[in-house]
C-alpha cells in the first residue's frame, strides 16, 4: 500500500496578490512604514493573505510567481499592450523588491524571468507539475482560467477575507459555459481593456461566449463565417487580423524557459529567518507569533501560528 501522501502545490501570482494588498491597505491614506521611512503596508497585506491561502489550501508545496519588468515579448508583438495603466504608486515601488527578499526568507522560491510574465510562469509550472501533484492557482486575475485541467485548479481572490472562488473544469462550464481553451478565443473576439488590446470592435463578452457556444472556436466560426448575421460577419472580416493578435496576447505561455524542482519547493516555514525579516520590519506581533511557534501545544503549532498571522492587524 503507498502511504505517500498526495502532493498538493500552491503556485502563487505574486504581483497580483501584492498590489491587493497595497490599495486593501491605503485607501484610507494611511500607509504603513518603518521608523525609517520604508512602506511596508503592501508586503504586511501579502504575508496576511499568503497564510490566509496556506491556511485554506493546505499545500505540501509553494513557488511564487511574479513579473520581472513591464517589457515583455507582448509588447514587442503589439506596442500598446498594457500601455493605459498608471505608474504604480511610489509607496509600492520599493515593496517589488522587498516582498521577494520576505517570501524568500520564509523559504519560499521566487520565480520569473524577464521578457516573460508571472501569468506565463505559472502556466509553464501548472503544466510540468500537474502530471504528479494537485496545482492551485492563487489569483486575482480571470484569465488563468485558461489553465485548468483535471489536475489545475484556479482559486480567484475575491473581495473580502477569506472569500475565494475556486475554479475546475465543471465549475468553470457550470458558470460561464466554457472550457479552458474557450477563454483564449473569448478574449481573441472581446479584447482585454484590462491590458489595452480591443479584439474585434463591436463584439463583446456575451456575442463572442453565443459564437463560441455554437461554433467552438474561432476557427469554427471563420469556417462558417457566410453562416453569421451579416453585421458579426463584417465586424470580424474588418478585424481579423486583430482578431488574431488579440488571442496570442491573451495565450498564456506554456513553454517558458524555467526550471524549479518540486523538491526545492516543500512548505516548510523558515521561522528563524522569517523572524528575523519580520523584526527587522518592524512587524512585531507577527515576529512575536513566529518566535511563539515551538511553544504552542495540542493544535498544529504551525497551523495555530498561520491562523493568528492570517488574522493580525498589528
Amino acid at each position: 500500500m503507498n502511504n505517500e501522501i498526495k502532493k498538493k502545490v500552491l503556485l502563487v501570482d505574486g504581483m497580483a496578490i501584492l498590489f491587493r494588498a497595497f490599495y486593501a491597505t491605503s485607501y484610507s491614506g494611511y500607509i504603513r512604514k518603518t521608523s525609517y521611512g520604508l512602506p511596508t503596508n503592501a508586503v504586511y497585506g501579502f504575508i496576511q493573505y499568503f497564510f490566509d491561502a496556506i491556511n485554506t489550501f493546505n499545500p505540501t508545496h509553494v513557488i511564487c510567481c511574479w513579473d520581472m519588468g513591464s517589457s515583455t515579448f507582448r509588447n514587442e508583438n503589439y506596442s500598446e499592450y498594457k500601455q493605459n495603466r498608471a505608474e504604480a504608486p511610489l509607496e509600492l515601488l520599493p515593496q517589488f523588491d522587498l516582498v521577494k527578499e520576505v517570501v524568500a526568507e520564509m523559504g519560499i522560491p521566487n520565480i520569473g524571468l524577464v521578457g516573460y510574465e508571472a501569468d506565463d510562469c505559472i502556466g509553464t509550472l501548472s503544466k510540468k507539475l500537474q502530471n504528479d501533484s494537485e496545482v492551485f492557482i492563487l489569483t486575482g486575475d480571470y484569465d488563468m482560467l485558461q489553465l485548468i485541467t483535471e489536475n489545475v485548479k484556479v482559486v480567484i481572490m475575491k473581495k473580502g477575507k477569506l472569500n475565494y472562488a475556486t475554479y475546475d473544469l465543471e465549475t468553470l462550464y457550470s458558470e460561464k459555459k466554457l472550457t479552458p481553451l474557450q477563454i483564449i478565443d473569448l478574449k481573441g473576439f472581446m479584447g482585454d481593456t484590462a491590458d489595452n488590446y480591443p479584439g474585434v470592435k463591436g463584439i463583446g463578452e456575451k456575442t463572442a461566449q453565443k459564437l463560441l457556444a455554437e461554433y467552438k472556436s474561432i476557427e469554427g466560426c471563420l469556417e462558417n463565417i457566410e453562416l453569421l448575421p451579416k453585421s458579426i460577419k463584417s465586424k470580424i472580416e474588418e478585424n481579423l487580423e486583430m482578431l488574431h493578435l488579440s488571442r496570442d496576447l491573451a495565450r498564456i505561455r506554456l513553454d517558458v524557459p524555467i526550471e524549479c524542482e518540486l523538491h526545492n519547493c516543500i512548505w516548510e516555514l523558515r521561522i528563524e529567518a522569517a523572524t528575523k525579516k519580520f523584526e527587522e520590519l518592524e512587524f512585531g506581533g507577527l515576529a512575536k507569533l513566529l518566535g511563539a511557534i515551538e511553544n504552542t501545544t495540542g493544535e498544529d503549532p504551525f497551523l495555530l501560528t498561520s491562523k493568528e498571522i492570517a488574522s493580525s492587524k498589528s
